[in-house]
Parts: C-alpha cells; sequence; structure tokens
C-alpha cells in the first residue's frame, strides 16, 4: 500500500536538483525469525513465571475471600493477610517509588531489562508471535504466505490465529478484572450473561487492548508510544550494559565458505548473513550501534551465537557489553568493576532502605484506625452544669474478624466518656459513633483545649490508638 503521508520538496544548495523526501516513514511489517539460545531460555523462564503469576492469583483463595481482590467498591484492597484502606495510600506510593528505583538500578546496570524480558507488550508479543508461528510457520513461511493471493488455506490460516490472539486476549482481560470482582462470580456472571455494565466494558477493553498491541501494533508501541524508550538515554552512560556489535572483531563484514579464513581473506567474523536483523522484534540492525528501539531482549546475541558455532568462530560478536569495554578493550573483570559503580551502588542503597522502611511500617502497622471529627456544635452545657462537646468517631478493624475497641480521654482533669465506650466493629469493617465527653466547670481556658483520645482493642490491649482533638469551654 502506497504512503498517503504528506511529502515535502527539498531543493539543493545549488538549485539544479530538487528532491521528494516522506515526512513520515512507511510501517513495514516486521515478521521476526524464531530463535534459541540462553537468552530467549530467559526470556521465556520470566513469561511463564509472569504469566502463571498473572492467571494464578486471582484462583487462589485466603479464607472466604480471594488472596488477592481490590474491591472498589467497598474501598479495601485484600493482599493475602493484608486489609488496606484507602487511608493507606501511603504503603501505594512506597510501591510507586520503590518500582521507578528498581527501573532506575536495573538500566543503569544492564539497559532495558524490564522491556526485554518482563514489560506486559514484550511478554504478550512473544505469546501471539508463537501462536504466529505455529499456524502460519516460521519468518520464510509467513512471508510467503502474506505474499500469496487469498486462498481458502489463506482464510483458514488467518482465522485460525485471530481465533486463538481473540481467545488469549478475552481471558487475559477476565484475569484482569477478576483482581476487582472475584472471578467465579465474575465467571458465573458471565454465563449467565448478567454481567454488569463496568465488568463488561473492562473486559472488553483489556481484552481489546491485548489483541490490537500484541497482535498488530507490537513493535510500534515500543518505539512510539511508550515513553521509556525516549528518555532511556538520561539513565544510561558509557559503563551500563548494553548491546553491542565488536566491529573491531567483525568488519569488514562478508560473505565466505565455512573453510574459508577470515585473516586471510581480508574479512572479519562477520558473515553479513542478517541474521541478527531477521530475529529483531523491532526490525534494527544492531551492527548499526545502540538504537533507541532496542528494546534489550538480546534475541541478535542468540541469532549471532549459532551462526558463530556454525562457522567453527568464537562466540561474543554480537554480546552484552559497555561503551568503555568496547572503546577500551576491556577484559571482562575490568568491565564488571566499571559495571557496579557509585551511581549503581547509590541506587541500591537507596532501593535496600526504603525497601527496609516500608516492611518495617508493615509489620508495625497496628491493625486498626481511628479518626475524630468534632462536631461543628461548640461546647454546651448539660445538667448539673457539665460542659459536654461531641464528636465522630471512626472505627477501621483490618482485622478478617469482630473486634470491640475502649476508648477513653485524657487532656482534661475531670473529662470523661458520657454514654457508651466500648464499641464492636465488624470483620475488616468500618463504623462511624457519636461519642460525648464531660468536663466539670472551671475546667480548662475559655475557648479550645487539648484533648486526647486513646482506643485500644480489648482483645489485645498493646495495639493501641492515640488521637488528638480539642475540647470547646464557652464563656
Amino acid at each position: 500500500m502506497r504512503s498517503q503521508a504528506p511529502r515535502a520538496k527539498a531543493v539543493a544548495d545549488t538549485g539544479a536538483a530538487a528532491t521528494e523526501q516522506a515526512l513520515f516513514e512507511v510501517r513495514r511489517k516486521i515478521h521476526p525469525r524464531a530463535v534459541s539460545g540462553w537468552f530467549a531460555g530467559w526470556r521465556w523462564t520470566l513469561i511463564w513465571a509472569t504469566q502463571i503469576l498473572f492467571y494464578g492469583l486471582p484462583w487462589l483463595s485466603w479464607g472466604d475471600r480471594p488472596a488477592v481482590l481490590f474491591a472498589l467498591e467497598e474501598r479495601r484492597f485484600f493482599l493475602f493477610g493484608l486489609v488496606l484502606y484507602p487511608q493507606d495510600f501511603i504503603y501505594l506510593t512506597g510501591l510507586l517509588i520503590i518500582s521507578a528505583l528498581s527501573l532506575f538500578l536495573f538500566t543503569a546496570v544492564a539497559g532495558r531489562l524490564w522491556c526485554g524480558y518482563a514489560c506486559p507488550q514484550t511478554v504478550y508479543t512473544e505469546i501471539f508471535m508463537w501462536v504466529e508461528r505455529k499456524i502460519e510457520g516460521d519468518r520464510n513461511a509467513r512471508l510467503k504466505l502474506e505474499r500469496s493471493a487469498m486462498s481458502v488455506e489463506k482464510l483458514a490460516r488467518l482465522g485460525a490465529k485471530h481465533t486463538v490472539w481473540i481467545l488469549i486476549a478475552l481471558w487475559t482481560g477476565i484475569s484482569f478484572v477478576g483482581y476487582f470482582t472475584p472471578i467465579r462470580e465474575l465467571l458465573g456472571s458471565l454465563a449467565r450473561f448478567d454481567m454488569g455494565p463496568w465488568e463488561t466494558f473492562w473486559v472488553l477493553f483489556y481484552s481489546f487492548a491485548t489483541w490490537g498491541n500484541a497482535g498488530f501494533m507490537r513493535e510500534q508501541v515500543c518505539k512510539y508510544m511508550c515513553p521509556y524508550a525516549r528518555f532511556q538515554s538520561a539513565m544510561f552512560d558509557k559503563d551500563t550494559l548494553i548491546i553491542t556489535y565488536d566491529a573491531a572483531r567483525g568488519e569488514p563484514r562478508g560473505s565466505r565458505a565455512r573453510k574459508t579464513d577470515p585473516r586471510s581473506a581480508g574479512l572479519g567474523d562477520c558473515i553479513d548473513c542478517g541474521i541478527c536483523v531477521e530475529v529483531c522484534p523491532t526490525g534494527i540492525d544492531i551492527r548499526k550501534g545502540l538504537q533507541y528501539e532496542c528494546i534489550g531482549c538480546a534475541a541478535c546475541i542468540d541469532g549471532c551465537n549459532q551462526v558463530m558455532d556454525k562457522m567453527a568462530y568464537p562466540r561474543g560478536l554480537i554480546r552484552y557489553s559497555t561503551t568503555h569495554a568496547i572503546e577500551q578493550r576491556l577484559d571482562k573483570a575490568s568491565m564488571w568493576r566499571r559495571v557496579f559503580r557509585p551511581r549503581v551502588l547509590i541506587y541500591s542503597a537507596i532501593l535496600l532502605s526504603i525497601v527496609g522502611a516500608l516492611a518495617t511500617s508493615l509489620a508495625l502497622r497496628t491493625p486498626f484506625k481511628a479518626d475524630i471529627i468534632r462536631d461543628r456544635i461548640l461546647g454546651r452545657i448539660v445538667e448539673d452544669g457539665l460542659i459536654e462537646n461531641s464528636y465522630s468517631l471512626q472505627l477501621i478493624n483490618s482485622k478478617e474478624q469482630a473486634r470491640r475497641f475502649r476508648i477513653t480521654v485524657a487532656g482534661l482533669e475531670t473529662a470523661s466518656m458520657a454514654g457508651e465506650s466500648e464499641f464492636e466493629v465488624g470483620p475488616t469493617g468500618v463504623r462511624m459513633v457519636p461519642i460525648r465527653v464531660r468536663a466539670e466547670p472551671g475546667q480548662g481556658q475559655t475557648g479550645s483545649n487539648k484533648l486526647r483520645f486513646e482506643i485500644e482493642a480489648m482483645d489485645a490491649p498493646d495495639e493501641r490508638v492515640v488521637t488528638h482533638s480539642t475540647f470547646f469551654v464557652p464563656r
């Protein structure tokens, strides 16, 4: 299909000639060749690990509920034995900071490891390409099928491929929504065709996004939609491990017979077979140097090593190395010493500190919360001349069994609770209760006085929350 992109005319400085240049590159569909090797094995290990985790977690049970459930309507987040509320937003913040620092650390050490091995775009693209290879064949077979005229066989293969893709995408969408609605209930609703509108929307939306991104857009997401490709250079330096082509060893490149001595023929080790380009999921030529399109999957390393084995040449013409190691011909020991440089050590220290602080905070976290809100009505005089202030107490029980709490007050010498001072809150429940505090006249100063509320769990007196408010003494 011819590009309909706008075209601009550029005239040479001499004014004697004009050239026509497209403003936008026409997308060339990429058909990566299958590759096996050490890095491909690691990539598939992580694909299996991430997908077992993603698809399996919604099915795990913790007591009578899912082990992981983000119950948005109830404003509760269940993570195995941990129950979090919107007030625990600080833990989400800590998790996001840890994720960002981990990305900085991994990128500073070895480039785009996340992109090449664990990013959902990479993972589902690999899965979809595996399905494509099983149904349509490897690279050459797919190219031949693409160029052929429409036929029954071609239609059958395309139909089978998209059917499997859509089934995977739908199950992915269902699993995603299963983190917000218990998946057994969700499947029951699906079987009865009575899913809620939002559940239906997100299942279809996530399924469509998976099918479109992994089946059609693929490298376009990594090259043009993902911002990481653009700012990765800010996290790289010349001691970052990247996928490199050893030009000093490989050039000049050229084809030759297997038994030909490359040195006597004036050639380098690169036989210019193009395997490194054919296996690349973004279609780049790593021999041209590091490019922002490279996602660090190392498929080119596996492909080149296979060719080197066939030619009886040493492996590593394309390998993980650093710019300094290539330029200065450093040995592995020297290269690794420079990889673990102050920048990496600082990232590691900060990351470990935050992880330790977050883990300690979760371990010491009191399994209930209490908030006091003083009513807008100021203090009033009641029977026996006592001064009374009213409050609303919100109790949040984070445990999955009912608990009773006792409330005491301090701060004014004669201040005491009026009425009930013990309250029960159901499992993972939230209860708002009215409370009243009374004090004898002459206590404190006219206006606001500091008041302290102590709330303790009756089944565990060491679990105590202290919250502060004010007691208003009228004139």
